[in-house]
Parts: C-alpha cells; structure tokens; sequence
C-alpha cells in the first residue's frame, strides 16, 4: 500500500537520510524513535506538507510524490486534534466532506459506523470546548475517517493523554483498524503502543531507519545498540565471543552457541536477570554474585543495579520482592539468568 524508496529530505535543521519502507494494504504498522528521529517529518513527507530532496512515494501502486495533499488519499491525525472550535462535533466529522465527493447513503451509513465505534452519538452536538482529551481524540479520528482515506497517518495520537483517556483511545484504534481497509501508519515514542496495536514496525533514529520488522522481534532481538537501548535492554555490553561463551571486561557469560564472528554486543533484558540472597541451584547457565549498587522506585516495580566485578546489571522486581529479599544498597546478592536470554548482535 505505501512504498517509500530512497527518500531524501533537507530542512536545514533536519535532515531525512535514504529512507527506505513499504507498509502493506490494511497494516497498523507503527514509527518508533525517540524526539527528533524524524519520525513526524516522514509523516508529513507522505502526506505531501514537506518537499523532497530525493526520492518517490507510491500509495496503493501509484506515484503520488509530485501530487498536491489534497490528491493523495491520505489523512493525517496530529497530537493536537486541530478540531474547529467554533463547529459542533458532527460539523467536525463531515467537514471533510466539502472537498470529498461522497454519496450521501454511504456516507450517512459511514457517519453512524463510525459514531458507534469511537461512542460519540451523545457527543455529537458538543462543541469542542467541552470534551475531553479523549474524546477530541476521538472526534479527530472519525473527521479523518469520514473521507475513506486509503492511508490513515497518525502523528502521536496518545501522546497528550493520561492514562485513562490513552487506553480508551488505543481499544478505538483497534476497533477502528479491524473495522475499515484503511492502512494504519502511526509514529509513537511508546513501546507499549506498538506491542499492544502494530504487527510490524521500524525504529528511527536521527533522520534514518535502524531497523524494521515485527515488533516483538524488535523487542526480543533489536538490531544495534540504539535500538536495543531504546526498547528497554538496559543489560547492553561491548564483548568478546569465543565459542559458546562471551567475555565482557573479563566476565565470562555462557550464551549457549556459537555466534557470528562479527558480532560485538550482547543484551539481555532486566526483567530476564534473576536477584536473590542466597546461591540456590539452578537450571541457568548464568550465576554470579555481585552487590547491590542502586534501588531505583519505577513505580510499578523496583530496578535494581547489581555490580558483578566491574560490570554492572539491571534486574526489575516487585516492591513486594524488594521486601521479601530485604534488599539494600551495598548488601551482597546473586544474579541468574539463562543463556537463552543473552541476545547477540
């Protein structure tokens, strides 16, 4: 459905770099990167807001680099809503419709689809001022929708949303997406995003493509070291690999096989490092002792930095096994994990 094919951009500050994608019919697929990777640039390089250096872009086979937005059958959705204060949301919803040639059966039988599935029929009479992030959200959703656009981009769509009105708005993507042929493209900071609606995704980073595929494969076996970083592998250490094993500032790990010879890195996951007090036996190849550095309050649960020699590890565990453990800085501990937790790369 979207094929982009070496794709330049020049904005003085900001350059895109030799992007290459394609995104099939009727994908949710997600752009991740940390601010300023580029990402919303991409977007609006799609949607025909920013010139090209270099490059073409097809949508559903056909070129649509030189055509002007309005001719490219694309809607995009920004973090803040753009709706029009002075119409209601029903105004909102069909605005599009003035410069969209649409048949008025369908496009009443859309209006009413899409009000059931984003639950907005009570809202429909209320003017923007009086709804909440959540809903304006919503509202954006359905006024891009409305135009049966062939590709719906989506510039950080939770972003600006608390907790609550950011699960309330993920369940309509869903709903949405199963519901329409319209093709997903979204950008988000957020991991969880991607793990919980794409199937596909590619990480960004200062205007380039690090990697793409399926998301938990990104996740699980990130690429190099900044995507590794940014999808939470904070276990990320230069090494040496001799046959099964690999060294790191002289600790030798057990990684269970024999790796590419041009590997340098290898990461393993905090949740994957085991903490405990005592030296119990395990089925894990992994076992060391260490001492307890830092305890870090995330919230949810507790990260806790382990010095092993001179290499230091992260484990996350509960506040209830913070307490169990009677965990303190400086106290000695020992860590675990499997060799098939080690990823190489």
């Amino acid at each position: 459905m979207i094929s982009i094919q070496n794709l330049n951009i020049n904005l003085k500050e900001f350059n895109l770099y030799d992007i290459n994608l394609s995104v099939s019919e009727n994908e949710f697929f997600i752009l991740m990167g940390p601010t300023g990777a580029g990402k919303t640039v991409l977007l609006e390089a799609i949607a025909g807001l920013i010139p090209l250096i270099r490059g073409e872009i097809f949508v559903g086979g056909k070129k649509i680099t030189r055509l002007p937005p309005e001719k490219r059958g694309v809607s995009i959705v920004y973090q803040d809503y753009a709706l029009f204060p002075h119409l209601t949301v029903l105004e909102n919803i069909t605005y599009g419709l003035h410069f969209h040639r649409a048949e008025k059966t369908s496009a009443e039988k859309r209006l009413d689809r899409l009000l059931e599935i984003l639950n907005l029929f009570e809202l429909k009479h209320r003017f923007p001022i009086n709804l909440s992030g959540g809903e304006k959200q919503r509202v954006a959703l359905a006024r891009a929708l409305m135009v049966e656009p062939k590709v719906l981009l989506l510039d950080e769509p939770l972003s600006a949303l608390d907790p609550n009105f950011r699960e309330e708005v993920r369940g309509a993507l869903k709903r949405l997406h199963q519901s329409s042929d319209t093709t997903f493209l979204m950008v988000t900071h957020d991991f969880a995003d991607a793990l919980s609606l794409a199937g596909r995704a590619a990480v960004m980073n200062k205007g380039r493509i690090e990697q793409v595929g399926n998301v938990r494969e990104i996740f699980e076996k990130p690429a190099s070291p900044f995507v590794a970083d940014f999808v939470g592998m904070k276990n990320l250490f230069e090494a040496s690999f001799y046959n099964t094993q690999a060294v790191v500032s002289g600790l030798k790990i057990e990684i269970g096989r024999i790796v590419d010879p041009s590997s340098h890195y290898l990461a393993i996951r905090p949740e994957d490092i085991i903490i405990s007090t005592e030296t119990f036996s395990s089925s894990m190849r992994n076992n060391y002792s260490g001492i307890v550095t830092r305890i870090n309050n995330q919230g949810f649960y507790y990260e806790i930095d382990v010095r092993v020699k001179d290499t230091p590890f992260k484990g996350l565990i509960t506040k209830g096994a913070l307490i169990e453990l009677g965990l303190e800085e400086g106290i000695p501990v020992y860590i675990s994990f499997k060799a098939s937790a080690v990823h190489v790369f």
